[in-house]
């Protein structure tokens, strides 16, 4: 588990595709985010929690699959590409953010930034699957950055569904979003609690109809 709060900004050395298996080799450096950063370790970069397959010095290794190549920015990482890094959360650490898996839901994109000054406003393209998830003064996951959710796109209006967090300027100096321009890709992971509430109700609802039924099928045999 990570909790959104970026540690370090690495630099990829390369990133190695293996079509043959659907899959690719990622390697980065990271100073301090990597020390002490065993084999089979995980580290969020961007957001995507990876495993550490080779440790050097202070470059690392991670093995990316298909699906995450599918699902999220990484497979689009090249050399001299900065990410942020996050290890994972030790037991009786500091929650400073919120609950982040580092199992990215999908990728959004820039459409909006304003600065107002001592801060600056962002509004972000979220796939339409993923809206229903993000609420307003709720959390969410921007290329693994914290950031609480200060607008969104009502529900059920046509048109590109979308959200919008306020950026402090140590967010924007020390993550990749103070350089984002628009129509560039971020990796987004939204509340897992939401999807978990989500999935107990479609049981629920599914229980009942079966409950229904069999209640209904028992009145027709008397």
């Amino acid at each position: 588990m990570f909790t959104g709060i970026i540690t370090e900004r690495g630099r990829v050395d390369s990133l190695v595709l293996r079509p043959e298996t659907d899959s690719a080799v990622l390697t980065f450096s990271a100073p301090a985010t990597g020390k002490d950063l065993d084999l089979g370790g995980s580290i969020a970069v961007n957001g995507v929690c990876l495993t550490a397959v080779a440790v050097d010095g202070e470059h690392v290794s991670v093995d990316v699959m298909g699906e995450t190549l599918v699902r999220t920015t990484t497979g689009e990482l090249a050399e001299g590409m900065d990410v942020n890094l996050e290890r994972c959360v030790p037991a009786g650490g500091r929650l400073d953010g919120h609950v982040v898996q580092g199992h990215v839901d999908g990728v959004g994109s820039l459409l909006e930034r304003e600065d107002r000054g001592e801060w600056e406003r962002l509004r972000f393209a979220v796939p339409p699957a993923l809206a229903r998830y993000i609420a307003e003064k709720g959390s969410i996951a921007v290329d693994g950055v914290s950031l609480t959710v200060t607008a969104v796109s009502p529900a059920g209006t046509a048109g590109q569904a979308w959200f919008e967090v306020g950026l402090i300027p140590t967010t924007l100096a020390e993550t990749g979003l103070g350089a984002k321009q628009v129509g560039d890709k971020v990796n987004l992971e939204v509340d897992v609690l939401a999807k978990y509430a989500e999935r107990l109700l479609a049981f629920a609802g599914n229980a009942a109809g079966t409950a229904a039924t069999a209640a209904a099928a028992e009145g027709g045999a008397r």
